[in-house]
């Protein structure tokens, strides 16, 4: 996996850090943590240095993975693309999905207090699907890149260790609909797996890994 760098603009300490783990030691746990990863140590210095305004949710500036035509030829472009964010595990969480080939936002869902980042794809996935139906758009296929949410999807049940509160009651009452929505329907959308490897970070990514 390519290493990556992340600048915290909010959070229990600021700067730029360069592994995952310790970029999250600086985020648990504090409200509305600021951050994103950049690709490379420059970016995220000149950013760290700038206004995190400028790279945070509907503002920010995606840093474009260079795709090769080959792979490029493997994407299925008339499709959508779903994934979730959350601040925290858990935290506060959020999903959308997006046209692929242009990333024009279709859902946006959140925020959700006490969530983890697996709920938040699964319901992605089952908001994705429910949206394609609607739309008779029986055969589009969608892209993931959770391969737990896409097994939850497969098996019509959520197995998470999250615990239930009156914080995060909403939550599970949407797992509840998304798993009961899925018992009573079929669907022949394929539900493809996005290679983030190869093809950079999905149409869907919220930036703030």
């Amino acid at each position: 996996m390519a290493k990556k760098y992340y600048v915290v603009w909010e959070g229990n300490n600021t700067g730029v850090f360069d592994s995952w783990q310790k970029c999250q030691a600086q985020i648990k746990g504090y409200p509305n943590a600021k951050y994103k990863s950049f690709k490379t140590k420059e970016a995220a210095e000149a950013a760290y240095h700038g206004n995190f305004s400028d790279f945070i949710g509907n503002k920010v500036k995606k840093e474009k993975a260079v795709i090769s035509e080959a792979e490029r030829s493997r994407i299925i472009w008339d499709s959508i693309a779903v994934d979730a964010a959350c601040s925290g595990n858990p935290g506060d969480m959020e999903y959308r999905g997006v046209q692929t080939k242009n990333g024009d936002e279709l859902f946006r869902i959140g925020v959700f207090k006490k969530g983890t980042n697996n709920i938040g794809e699964f319901l992605a996935l089952v908001h994705g699907l429910a949206y394609l139906q609607g739309i008779k758009a029986y055969t589009m296929p969608i892209y993931s890149d959770s391969r737990t949410a896409m097994a939850w999807v497969r098996n019509k049940k959520v197995k998470t260790n999250l615990k239930r509160s009156r914080v995060n009651e909403q939550i599970f009452d949407l797992i509840t609909r998304g798993e009961t929505w899925l018992k009573k329907n079929t669907f022949k959308n394929p539900i493809l797996k996005w290679e983030t490897e190869k093809w950079g970070e999905i149409p869907a990514d919220f930036g703030r890994k």
